[in-house]
């Protein structure tokens, strides 16, 4: 933090300062009492308070991340269904090779490509910034489209092929062929009886793409300088503003604690006989 040419003194008086000269037990307690209150500290770099910092790129980073994962899911759930219906087609096939295609892009690359195409090339995306929802809703959702849909589709890719082995082995039950020869019709079967049994893993997917999600924001938002999350604390890393990085590791914990329990109270809604587990 001072440089290598630092002399003793300075080093003591940045030791006191932040109190890395007390137990390691009462730094951890002192800490962990103060970001209860919601105080994490002030950042080494610019000396502000580390939680207004989080709380103004928040709200970014979860409205990529929630269109992010909405466009994977539009476009997982009816390609798996549909492929899932037919096994062994061409449309099968083809949407098995191009979601296999589609976990092997990274990030950086379809984020650049996009913008060579859409922004350089035909001019109709701005090819980076934010502008605030509630500023210029149209504005917002043109700068949104591209890093969602670099996001997205990635996304879309890895819930596919999920979503199209828990329709596969849900049409292979009984419940589902009973359905069947009792006369009711496809689509009833389909999204009654089959889609509805199969959303319970998928719904696992999804939570764990929302984890995934947070971490590949990180790269999306500095393609597209975005001003969430993740490019903060891309920049607090290598800026080594600890208090900075502290809180927003805990930020993103706290985020993906609240997925996973949102996924379990899904479960009981999905599936009433767990209500009776």
């Amino acid at each position: 933090i001072l440089g290598v040419q630092a002399n003793e003194e300075n080093v003591a008086a940045l030791r006191e300062r932040l109190g890395l000269n007390r137990p390691f037990f009462v730094q951890y307690g002192s800490w962990l009492w103060n970001a209860a209150q919601g105080d994490l500290g002030k950042s080494l770099i610019t000396g502000q308070d580390v939680t207004p910092q989080i709380l103004q790129r928040l709200p970014a980073t979860l409205q990529l991340a929630a269109v992010a994962l909405l466009i994977g899911v539009l476009i997982a759930l009816p390609a798996g269904v549909i492929s899932a219906l037919r096994p062994g087609s061409l449309l099968d096939v083809t949407t098995t090779v191009v979601s296999q295609i589609g976990v092997t892009i990274p990030d950086f690359w379809l984020g650049i490509l996009l913008v060579l195409a859409f922004s350089l090339g035909l001019g109709w995306l701005p090819p980076s910034g934010y502008t605030p929802f509630q500023e210029d809703p149209w504005d917002w959702l043109q700068h949104m489209i591209l890093p969602a849909i670099t996001a997205g589709v990635i996304s879309a890719a890895i819930q596919t092929r999920f979503v199209r082995s828990a329709m596969l082995e849900v049409l292979n039950q009984d419940y589902v062929r009973t359905g069947r020869a009792k006369g009711l019709r496809a689509t009833t079967v389909i999204v009654r009886h089959a889609l509805r049994n199969a959303l319970i893993p998928i719904i696992t997917i999804v939570g764990l793409q929302v984890t995934a999600l947070l971490s590949s924001v990180v790269v999306v938002e500095v393609v597209f300088a975005w001003p969430g999350l993740g490019r903060l604390a891309l920049n607090a890393v290598l800026d080594r503003d600890y208090p900075l990085v502290q809180g927003t590791v805990l930020t993103m914990a706290i985020l993906l604690t609240l997925v996973n329990l949102a996924v379990d109270l899904l479960y009981f809604v999905l599936d009433p006989r767990l209500e009776y587990a």
